[in-house]
C-alpha cells in the first residue's frame, strides 16, 4: 500500500485538470503566409494567462497539453518571421487602405465574441452595430465607415484579444481609458506590445513546469487522428456500417513519425521528454497505443465513452447527473492497459465528460462564485461512492483550454480564481499532475484493461472525421497525394522532398475534416477548405508535378440555413402555445440554432429557433424546442433590454426578465420583473389560480409564446428592444438563443420594417 493510501489518511480526491491547447496549422509552407490569425490572437488572449494564473495558487497542480504544431507557429510569430496578412492590415495606416483592405478589415476584425469581447469596449460595439446593419446593403458596409472608424477598429480589434494580465500594462490601460479616436502612435504601441506579449507565452509554461506546478504533455505533431492514420478502416471498426473512403489510407509509419517528432520537439524546447500524450481528439486504438508505447510514452488520455465501450459498460447517470456506484468505481480510477497480443503497456486516464462540459458550455452563464461552488460540490458528489468505501478517487477533467473563455466575462478569470481558491483550501481534494496521480496511486489500485475499442472523445467513434461524403472525399485526395509522394519523391532534391513530406503531414491533421461534413461550422469554413487543398497542391508542386484538377474544386458543399433574419412586418400572432400555421409568425425576426457547434463540440441543444417581433404597442416572442419540451422541471428565461433616448443623455437600457417555470411539459407559473430591482410587474400561478398579468400573455404547449405590452416595460416609438431566450435546468443555464448577443427589434411603423426585405441577404 502506498503512503498516500495508508489507513491513517482519509481518502482523497485526486483531481486531474488537463487543458488542451491547439490551433490548426494555418501557415502555407510555400508562401509562408498565415491564412487565418487565430494562433496569434489566442496566444495574446488565452495561452499566457491560464498558466500564469497558477502563480497565485501554488498548491493547485495542473496539466497542459501543447500541440507541437501550435508551438511551432507561436515560435514563428515570436521570431518575427510569420507573414500574417491580418496583422499587416492592423498595422497599416488606415488612411492608406485601398478598397480591398477596407473590405478585408470589416470582414475579419469583427470576428470576436460580440458580448464579452466586442461589447466590452463601447466604441467597438458601436462599430459592430453599424457593420451588422449595413453589411447586407447593396452599396456595401464600407460606404458607412471613414478613416477614423477604421483606425479605431484596428486598435480595438486587438485590445479585445489582450489577456487580462496584459490589460494591466500602464500604457494599455491608458489606451482603454481613451476608448476612441486612436492615433498612429496608439496603433504602433499596440503592435509593439503584441510582440512583447507573444514572447512571454512559451517561457511561462517552461517556468511553471520547472517548478513542478504543471506537467506538460504533447500531441502527435500536426494533430492527426492516429487510428485513422494507421488505417481508415478503423472508422468502420468503431462504427460498423460507416461509409468509408474509396481509397484505403494505411500509413502507421506516418503515425510513428508524427509521434516521434512531437516528442523530439517538446524535449528540444522544454528540456525534458514528455511522459504523456493527449492523442488528437482523444483518439485511441490498440495500434495507436502500441506506436506511442514504442516511442516511450507512459500515459495517454481519452474519454469515458471509450472506456465504456471497451468494458461493455454503460456509464448511466441518475436524475442528479451522478454516476451510479458501479460507474463511479470504474471511471474514477487509473487504468493500466496491457495487450494480450504483444507487450504494449500504457497508463490510461479517462475524462468525466459531464464535468468537463460544465466548464466548456454551462458555467459561462452563471455568476463566478456560484459556478465555482457548483463545480467543487459536483466533484465531491461524483467521487462520494469511492470515498465512502475508503478509496481514493481520481477525477479527470479534460477540455479545450482556449475556445470556452470567450463566452465568459473577462476570459473566465474570476471563475478560475474562485475555483482554484476553493481547491487550495479544501483538504479533501488534491489537484495533481497526471504523473503525480500515477505515482501516488499504488500498484494494487490500478484497474487492468486488456482490450481497447477504437474511438475518440466524441461519441467514442471517429464519425466527425470520416464517413460523410465531404470527409471521405478529403481522405481520397489525401491518399492520392500520399501515393504520388511514394512514386515520385526520389526524383527531386532533398529540400523539395522534405517540403512535400511536410505538406503531407500537415494535411494529415484532424482540423480539416473537423469542418467538413455536417457536424461543425464557422465563418471560416471556406478558408479551411481552400487551405487544405492548398497543402495537398503543394505536395505535387514540391515534387515538380501537376496537382489533379479535383484540387481546384471546393470540397465543402451545401448552404447553411440562415441563423438570423430581421423583422419585416408587424407580428400579431395568437398566444396559445400551438403551431397554428406558417403565416402566424411571418415577418418576425428569427434566430435559428445551428447544431454544427463551431470550434467546440459537446454542447447540449434544447432550443431550435426563436421568433420575436413588435406591433404598434407590444412585443411578442416564440420559442421552438429542438425535439420537444423537456419532461423534467425547467425554467425558461426571456431577458429584455429596452433602449430609449432620454433628453440630454445617451441611450441607456432598462432591463426586464420574464421567468417561466414548467414541469411535465406544463406551465406552472411565470413572473415578469424589472431587471435591476426585481420588482414584480406581472405574475401568474397555475397552482392557485392567482394572476396579476397586467396584459401579459404567456402560453406553453407545443411551443412557448408570449406577448408583453409596451406600456408595462416603458417602450415607445423609436425604442430599441433586445431579447435573449435561455433554458435552465437544475439551476444551470443549459442552452440559449441567440448563443451570442441578442435579437434586435426597433419600434417603427410597419412600412419602415418592410425595407428589411431588401437589405437582407441570407449568408452563403
Amino acid at each position: 500500500m502506498s503512503d498516500a493510501d495508508s489507513p491513517r489518511d482519509s481518502p482523497k480526491i485526486r483531481l486531474v485538470l488537463l487543458w488542451h491547447m491547439h490551433q490548426p496549422f494555418y501557415k502555407d509552407m510555400v508562401t509562408g503566409e498565415y491564412r487565418l490569425p487565430w494562433v496569434r490572437l489566442h496566444a495574446l488572449k488565452d495561452y499566457y494567462g491560464i498558466v500564469k494564473l497558477l502563480d497565485e495558487f501554488p498548491n493547485v497542480h495542473q496539466n497542459f497539453n501543447l500541440v507541437p504544431s501550435l508551438v511551432a507557429q507561436i515560435q514563428d510569430y515570436v521570431s518575427g518571421e510569420a507573414h500574417d496578412p491580418f496583422f499587416d492590415v492592423v498595422a497599416k495606416p488606415a488612411s492608406e487602405f485601398n478598397a480591398a483592405e477596407r473590405r478585408f478589415a470589416l470582414q475579419y476584425l469583427f470576428q470576436a465574441n460580440p458580448v464579452n469581447m466586442i461589447g466590452r469596449y463601447p466604441r467597438y460595439r458601436d462599430l459592430w452595430d453599424r457593420y451588422r446593419t449595413t453589411s447586407a446593403r447593396p452599396e456595401g458596409a464600407e460606404s458607412y465607415f471613414v478613416t477614423h472608424d477604421y483606425a479605431d477598429l484596428q486598435v480595438l480589434s486587438q485590445l479585445a484579444w489582450f489577456d487580462e494580465f496584459f490589460l494591466t500594462d500602464p500604457d494599455i490601460a491608458v489606451l482603454i481609458q481613451k476608448g476612441e479616436d486612436f492615433t498612429r502612435d496608439d496603433q504602433q504601441l499596440v503592435i509593439a506590445k503584441e510582440r512583447e506579449m507573444l514572447a512571454k507565452v512559451l517561457p511561462a509554461y517552461a517556468e511553471a513546469a520547472q517548478r513542478g506546478a504543471v506537467e506538460l504533455s504533447a500531441t502527435p505533431f500536426y494533430h492527426p487522428i492516429l487510428p485513422l492514420l494507421c488505417d481508415t478502416n478503423a472508422g468502420a471498426e468503431s462504427s460498423p456500417g460507416l461509409p468509408l473512403p474509396t481509397r484505403r489510407f494505411r500509413h502507421p509509419d506516418d503515425a510513428t513519425l508524427q509521434i516521434q517528432r512531437a516528442l523530439d520537439s517538446h524535449e528540444k524546447l522544454f528540456g525534458v521528454r514528455p511522459q504523456g500524450l493527449w492523442p488528437s481528439e482523444g483518439s485511441v486504438s490498440e495500434e495507436a497505443l502500441k506506436l506511442a508505447a514504442r516511442a516511450g510514452v507512459h500515459w495517454m488520455a481519452t474519454d469515458e465513452g471509450v472506456l465504456g465501450r471497451s468494458l461493455d459498460f454503460n456509464f448511466v447517470r441518475n436524475s442528479n447527473d451522478r454516476l451510479h456506484i458501479d460507474g463511479a468505481e470504474r471511471l474514477y480510477n487509473l487504468y493500466r492497459y496491457q495487450s494480450e497480443k504483444d507487450e504494449t503497456r500504457m497508463h490510461l486516464i479517462f475524462r468525466d465528460h459531464r464535468l468537463s462540459d460544465l466548464i466548456g458550455f454551462v458555467y459561462s452563464g452563471m455568476p463566478a462564485q456560484d459556478a465555482a461552488n457548483h463545480l467543487v460540490q459536483n466533484i465531491k458528489d461524483s467521487a462520494r461512492p469511492l470515498l465512502d468505501k475508503g478509496k481514493n478517487a481520481v477525477v479527470s477533467i479534460i477540455l479545450d483550454g482556449e475556445n470556452a473563455w470567450e463566452y465568459y466575462p473577462q476570459s473566465g478569470r474570476e471563475f478560475l480564481r474562485r475555483f482554484y481558491d476553493a481547491l487550495q483550501r479544501d483538504e479533501q481534494i488534491e489537484p495533481v499532475t497526471i504523473s503525480e496521480a500515477i505515482a501516488r496511486h499504488g500498484e494494487e489500485n490500478f484497474a487492468e484493461l486488456s482490450r481497447l475499442v477504437p474511438g475518440s472523445w466524441i461519441d467514442a467513434n471517429f464519425n466527425v472525421w470520416i464517413g460523410a461524403p465531404e470527409d471521405n472525399r478529403a481522405w481520397d485526395l489525401l491518399a492520392e497525394a500520399r501515393d504520388y509522394y511514394d512514386r515520385h519523391a526520389n526524383r527531386v532534391s532533398d529540400p523539395q522532398r522534405q517540403l512535400a513530406l511536410e505538406e503531407l503531414l500537415i494535411a494529415e491533421g484532424s482540423d480539416w475534416n473537423w469542418w467538413y461534413g455536417p457536424e461543425h461550422h464557422s465563418a471560416n469554413d471556406r478558408d479551411f477548405d481552400e487551405l487544405y487543398r492548398k497543402h495537398l497542391s503543394n505536395v505535387y508542386h514540391a515534387l515538380e508535378g501537376i496537382p489533379p484538377e479535383e484540387l481546384n474544386t471546393p470540397i465543402i458543399s451545401g448552404v447553411m440555413r440562415p441563423s438570423y433574419i430581421p423583422q419585416t412586418a408587424y407580428v400579431r400572432a395568437r398566444v396559445d402555445g400551438l403551431v397554428s400555421g406558417y403565416f402566424e409568425w411571418m415577418g418576425a425576426a428569427s434566430y435559428t440554432s445551428d447544431q454544427r457547434t463551431s470550434a467546440m463540440h459537446g454542447k447540449q441543444f434544447l432550443l431550435d429557433a426563436v421568433y420575436a417581433g413588435l406591433d404598434a404597442d407590444s412585443v411578442s416572442g416564440r420559442l421552438d424546442f429542438h425535439h420537444a419540451a423537456p419532461d423534467a422541471a425547467y425554467r425558461l428565461v426571456v431577458n429584455l433590454e429596452v433602449w430609449r433616448v432620454r433628453e440630454n443623455q445617451k441611450a441607456a437600457p432598462d432591463s426586464y426578465r420574464l421567468s417561466v417555470d414548467a414541469r411535465d411539459r406544463k406551465l406552472q407559473r411565470w413572473v415578469l420583473t424589472n431587471g435591476e430591482e426585481r420588482h414584480k410587474l406581472a405574475t401568474f400561478s397555475a397552482d392557485n389560480g392567482n394572476a396579476n398579468t397586467n396584459g401579459v400573455k404567456v402560453a406553453l404547449e407545443q411551443i412557448f409564446e408570449m406577448r408583453i405590452p409596451f406600456d408595462l416595460i416603458g417602450a415607445q416609438p423609436g425604442s430599441r428592444i433586445r431579447l435573449r431566450f435561455a433554458i435552465w435546468r437544475e439551476h444551470l443555464p443549459v442552452d440559449s438563443l441567440p448563443l451570442e448577443g441578442w435579437i434586435d427589434l426597433h419600434a417603427v411603423p410597419e412600412e419602415e420594417l418592410e425595407t428589411n426585405l431588401y437589405s437582407f441577404t441570407p449568408p452563403e
